[in-house]
């Protein structure tokens, strides 16, 4: 079993394949940083950044913000949720903050409160309207 936060002083790269898993029951205070990915079935008070997957269980709770490639949520999360590929929401995910992600799958029953901002499309659109009337107008 990995130790975390355990280093050799050699390069960590190996680790980049690890799973790192925070059981239920268990409480956290503090921020997560990994290159692997991360299941949360406990409770994290504090970030956590990640360049894996993140999972949230069903009884998992995170009050802070979270940052990461893809994520499946099921618990609950109180914070900005960034995502940069895909992040689904499974039926008993409460989400009280705002989601920045590539793209949104969001199963009935999923609570979300807060805004939601998804992939570049979206921006190019907004942008767009703007140089055509700045053109127009000059």
């Amino acid at each position: 079993m990995a130790m975390l936060g355990m280093g050799s002083g050699k390069n960590q790269s190996n680790d980049v394949g690890a799973v790192n898993l925070i059981g239920n029951g268990t409480k956290i205070a503090g921020d997560i940083h990994s290159a692997g990915d991360v299941r949360i079935d406990g409770t994290l008070t504090g970030n956590i950044v990640t360049n894996g997957k993140f999972v949230l269980g069903p009884n998992g709770l995170v009050e802070g913000n979270i940052s990461c490639a893809n994520a499946d949520l099921s618990g609950e999360v109180k914070g900005i949720v960034t995502v940069n590929e895909t992040l689904s929401l499974k039926q008993t995910a409460k989400i009280n903050g705002d989601i920045i992600t590539g793209k949104l799958s969001i199963e009935p029953g999923a609570i979300f409160n807060g805004t939601c901002n998804m992939g570049a499309k979206v921006k190019n659109m907004v942008q767009k309207p703007e140089l055509v009337n700045a053109t127009k107008t000059a």
